[in-house]
């Protein structure tokens, strides 16, 4: 598979408590070297938009994502409106990132119905379709500062939704494993399992292939004491994991030098080039880019 695509380093960040610290989080990512400054979109967490908007005046260079929203929370015509306004204010450097929503605890307590998994992805396409349709007409106003709009990240794990993405994304993003039903519990993939996904949006991505980036998820990084410890916020791991961590291609474990290497290992087995961490291990993982760098 083709290896000239360099690498990318994104940070998905979470809470703040003030403005101030949110401006001192954005600038320390872009300081570390990475190239991209994420946003989630949870409720209990800062609105993807206003935020995105405040990194913007606090960086100069890193690109930025909404990684990912809830899709289903979103009039199409009204996010058309948002993705473009936020774009041409941060002068091209928007990533839209988008999913399906998989919390039903967040859906209850907007009071919005919680569908199934697949009448989800029915709305994440008439979302993209939409988006889609709407900025690549040069009439549509607001205009986002990048032509046909900002590249288009789907994440997630599902037939259905790989389907999807396959067909309108720009970007790919491997979750690295699966929720349960009511989103409250991630099983991790071991690497067959990881194997047998990026195979199956190969085979749907065709002449496609490498014109499409791949993300993974990065769920943990693990230094050298807490080696043989996982989080117990993690399901129960696949039986090729169980006992070993560096089976999770999800999971990176040991010095930065080692995690280096396992970053190229994953490249050159899965075609992974994209890489994003949770803010928790935003700090652990900086000496990873460094080495790699």
């Amino acid at each position: 598979m083709p290896l000239h695509r360099p690498f990318r380093f994104g940070v998905n960040m979470f809470a703040s408590e003030s403005r101030n610290e949110w401006i001192a989080k954005c600038r320390r990512a872009e300081e570390l070297g990475f190239d991209v400054v994420g946003v989630a979109d949870h409720l209990g967490f800062p609105a993807p938009f206003p935020a995105i908007m405040l990194a913007a005046e606090a960086t100069e260079r890193v690109r930025l994502s909404t990684f990912v929203l809830n899709t289903p929370f979103y009039n199409p015509l009204l996010l058309a409106r948002d993705v473009a306004s936020t774009d041409q204010f941060v002068d091209g450097r928007l990533e839209l990132g988008l999913g399906a929503g998989y919390v039903k605890s967040e859906f209850d307590a907007a009071e919005i119905p919680f569908p199934s998994g697949g009448k989800r992805v029915e709305q994440l396409a008439r979302t993209v379709t939409t988006l889609r349709r709407l900025f690549e007409d040069p009439e549509y106003q607001p205009r986002p500062a990048q032509p046909s709009g900002p590249p288009l990240l789907i994440g997630g794990w599902g037939d259905r939704l790989l389907r999807l993405a396959a067909t309108h994304a720009d970007i790919i993003a491997f979750t690295g494993g699966w929720a349960n039903t009511t989103g409250d519990e991630l099983h991790l993939a071991g690497a067959a399992q990881t194997e047998e996904r990026v195979a199956y949006v190969r085979g749907l991505l065709g002449d496609r292939a490498d014109a499409v980036e791949l993300n993974l998820l990065v769920q943990q990084v693990i230094p050298p004491a807490d080696r043989s410890t996982m989080p117990d916020r993690f399901a129960p791991l696949p039986p090729d994991a169980e006992h070993s961590p560096e089976e999770l291609p999800s999971v990176l474990t040991g010095t930065p030098t080692e995690m280096a290497q396992q970053i190229k290992e994953r490249r050159e087995r899965y075609g992974f080039t994209y890489f994003t961490v949770m803010e928790y291990n935003m700090e652990n993982f900086a000496p990873v880019i460094a080495a790699l760098r």
